[in-house]
């Protein structure tokens, strides 16, 4: 019986080596030397303090900032832990009352024109740190009147902040909320 056992016992320990050790720190090495911002979670920093990530959003509710999508987390807005869509389908009455109250909501704000579709519904992750081009400059008359700025200035702005398309077909022009802010607080500092 040993004798059948040892091999199993032996490739059970050389697997764990290989799979569960050699092969994970191969990759982490790899993306250090190769990678280092990405593999360290792509982190935002103002100064030597970081102040979030470039890849998952943060719940910004200020008139004097840009607000990102709605997060689909539930219970606190961009909790990594919760991160999921809604998974509700386009005909359930929930969504469409969701969507109704969010539309309700950003023309309270005093949204204007016509209402960007990724300013009242989260992706599919909920985590999504980025909003169009279109959303940003909805938001642009709220900020200047918050921040006492020249509309101009701030849509200048908000311009400069666009991201194209990868290789220019790949996704759509996006604006990253959390990078967004913090230009327009070095433009103009909170008061």
């Amino acid at each position: 019986m040993l004798s059948y056992l040892r091999p199993a016992i032996s490739m059970v320990v050389i697997f764990t080596g290989l799979c569960g050790l050699a092969y994970p720190l191969a990759l982490t090495g790899a993306a250090q030397a190769v990678m280092p911002a990405q593999a360290n979670g792509s982190l935002v920093r103002q100064g030597d303090v970081v102040v979030g990530s470039a890849l998952i959003g943060q719940a910004f509710s200020s008139d004097r900032y840009f607000w990102p999508r709605p997060s689909a987390t539930g219970g606190s807005a961009y909790n990594g832990l919760a991160s999921s869509g809604t998974n509700l389908a386009p005909t359930s009455q929930k969504l469409s009352d969701q969507t109704a109250a969010a539309v309700a909501a950003w023309r309270d704000a005093g949204g204007t024109g016509d209402v960007p579709a990724d300013a009242v519904t989260s992706s599919g992750s909920g985590l999504d740190p980025d909003i169009s081009p279109e959303n940003a400059l909805s938001q642009v008359e709220r900020i200047a009147k918050a921040r006492d700025m020249q509309t101009g200035d701030v849509a200048s702005l908000v311009n400069a902040q666009v991201q194209p398309r990868l290789f220019g077909v790949i996704g759509e022009p996006r604006i990253n909320v959390l990078q967004l802010n913090m230009a327009l607080d070095s433009v103009g500092a909170p008061r």
